[in-house]
């Protein structure tokens, strides 16, 4: 798989700015949202990073878990403080190890499809959430305003910092506006 950095730009001192804001209590601001929708370059590219982003993420969760992650996704999507594309969002960082936004794009494992069948699901998933409108946001509750998640055999060290949402399978959701 081939993926290009090109199209990402640099993030790291918005994300630090941002984490200092949220420590300061400003997790409660109103959230900052691009002034337009973002533009999907390639709808099946994009479907493409979703898609592999809810299987390495989320293939062993509920549906609901799935759906979750994937929203996780394009609620960064949408927000300032993150790249503009889903596979933006879902390689940024890559090219540090193990400190990227999703583990799987940067834990030096091969990213190979085992379960064709699970793959499949997540290709639908991930289809069917970038065709999802304002009114089937809104049908996901808390949870589908998130912008973070963890395992819940993990304890990350931002978890404190931000508005849990609630937990579908073994993920625990969160929501920060100012990231």
């Amino acid at each position: 798989m081939n993926r290009s950095l090109a199209g990402l730009r640099p993030v790291a001192g918005a994300l630090c700015a941002a984490f200092v804001l949220a420590w300061a209590g400003a997790a409660a601001a109103a959230p900052l949202i691009r002034p337009e929708p973002p533009v999907y370059r390639s709808f099946q590219k994009e479907a493409e990073c979703l898609a592999q982003a809810i299987y390495f993420e989320a293939r062993g969760e509920p549906l609901d878990g799935q759906r979750a992650v994937a929203r996780v996704i394009l609620n960064r999507v949408d927000s300032a403080y993150y790249p503009d594309s889903v596979c933006g969002v879902v390689f940024q960082n890559e090219h540090m190890r193990d400190a990227c936004q999703f583990s799987f794009a940067c834990d030096g494992l091969p990213e190979r499809i085992a379960e064709p069948r699970a793959y499949d699901k997540a290709k639908r998933i991930a289809s069917d959430t970038l065709r999802c409108d304002s009114t089937c946001r809104q049908a996901s509750g808390p949870v589908g305003r998130s912008t973070h998640y963890h395992a819940d055999w993990v304890e990350p060290w931002w978890a404190d910092k931000l508005q849990r949402t609630g937990k579908v399978g073994s993920h625990i959701f969160y929501y920060t506006s100012t990231l």
